[in-house]
């Protein structure tokens, strides 16, 4: 009598596995919102990826004056590793997720304007903080309560590392 482990190990078991991997890439879109993780976010854009975007800027253009009766709209770009700008919506509506990259003590305000995007199209917002090495508490703790609010998945990485080890995590 054949153990379960040899058993299953057998050309007739083996014929009702599934022949494809059980899971796609998936397309994440990879933003830094200052300098630091801008620098962050082109060193690890040099590795393989599977579906990932990455973004080195953001920047905004208003439509409109505040005193018509339409309002001013609000439009955002993103800056790509290429120089491109790309329209922030359009980035996010494409992706499964959005991930956000700040450093610690940096002004994380604009994740605003990527959450109501990330909102718009029901897409999921992680962001990282990644400390530098002249990083106080209180700089990590004012990049997290910019980010809290928005983050489904909030992180402090240790490292551009660390980074890396979350998008592969990920399955960026």
């Amino acid at each position: 009598m054949l153990s379960e482990s040899a058993r299953m190990t057998t050309a007739h078991e083996a014929s009702f596995r599934i022949q494809y991997p059980n899971s796609k890439p998936r397309s994440v879109k990879i933003i830094a919102l200052d300098r630091e993780s801008a620098r962050i976010v082109h060193d690890i854009a040099r590795q393989t990826w599977h579906g990932a975007t990455f973004f080195t800027s953001l920047s905004f253009s208003a439509d409109g004056s505040p005193g018509d009766s339409q309002g001013t709209t609000l439009h955002a770009w993103l800056g790509d590793l290429a120089g491109r700008a790309l329209e922030l919506a359009g980035e996010v509506a494409t992706a499964d997720f959005v991930v956000v990259i700040a450093s610690a003590g940096s002004d994380a305000q604009s994740v605003t304007v990527i959450a109501d995007a990330c909102a718009l199209h029901s897409k999921s917002l992680v962001a990282l903080v990644v400390p530098r090495a002249d990083s106080t508490d209180a700089d990590v703790a004012r990049s997290l309560n910019h980010l809290r609010p928005y983050a489904k998945m909030l992180v402090v990485a240790a490292d551009a590392d660390y980074v890396t080890a979350m998008l592969t995590a990920l399955r960026a």
